[in-house]
């Protein structure tokens, strides 16, 4: 069996607020597989956000160790987190959090442009990933001409094209309607037969039973790991066209 994508190690998160401390994790461990495809749900305050914001390199752990890619990021400074962030992990949130500003194009070259690739470089791969999602004759037009499904479209391909370790999807449907829904999921269905590893949070239980895997959080404790198909053989992480 290959080594682990990422791995969490009795991960403890508390928050100070006032004279109160808030413990949102409360040693929280599992280890992922290369092209293992997990839901992480349960109910509100359970600990989902502050187990995404460890697991996406934006949040250290209170105590417990993080590993991604065989690299222990838990105490890392925040310039070396936001490079762990640029070049090993990719992210969707339900919002798109696209710029209106630019073209669906331009939004997905902004993980490169922040990487410094070059400009015919980063436009070509942008260009790849557009028509990967199925956005390719959509190249031009910004955010505010798309519908919801295609500008989650196009937060995917701007998830996928700095070729990350691991993609984090924060409920990635909340604003969409039932067949944006689906298309979306879908094509994260897609993504995870070509080897991408994907940890998809949501609260929608027909969501989560999309993936191999569900943790379902409660209390800030893993109450159950539950394995719905077996560990993915196929090749796994196949790079960006």
């Amino acid at each position: 069996m290959p080594a682990p994508i990422l791995e969490l190690q009795d991960v403890h998160k508390h928050y100070r607020m006032g004279s109160v401390v808030v413990e949102a994790l409360r040693g929280v461990s599992f280890t992922l597989q290369p092209g293992e495809y997990l839901s992480i749900m349960g109910p509100s305050g359970c600990g989902k956000s502050t187990l995404l914001n460890v697991l996406g390199c934006l949040d250290r752990p209170t105590a417990g160790r993080y590993l991604l890619g065989g690299q222990d990021v838990s105490r890392l400074d925040d310039d070396a987190l936001s490079t762990i962030r640029g070049t090993r992990l990719g992210f969707v949130f339900q919002s798109y959090n696209l710029i209106p500003q630019l073209t669906v194009v331009e939004n997905i070259e902004v993980p490169l442009f922040y990487q410094g690739c070059p400009e015919e470089l980063s436009r070509t791969r942008a260009r790849q990933m557009a028509e990967r999602v199925g956005l390719g004759h959509r190249l031009d037009h910004r955010p505010y001409e798309l519908s919801g499904g295609q500008q989650q479209r196009v937060a995917i391909a701007r998830a996928l094209v700095n070729d990350p370790l691991v993609i984090l999807a924060d409920e990635p449907t909340g604003n969409l309607d039932s067949v944006s829904g689906r298309e979306v999921l879908d094509l994260f269905d897609e993504l995870h037969a070509q080897g991408k590893t994907l940890i998809l949070v949501t609260h929608d239980p027909t969501v989560a039973e999309r993936a191999d895997r569900i943790l379902r959080l409660r209390d800030g404790r893993v109450e159950k790991d539950e394995r719905r198909r077996p560990m993915p053989t196929r090749p796994t992480h196949t790079s960006a066209p």
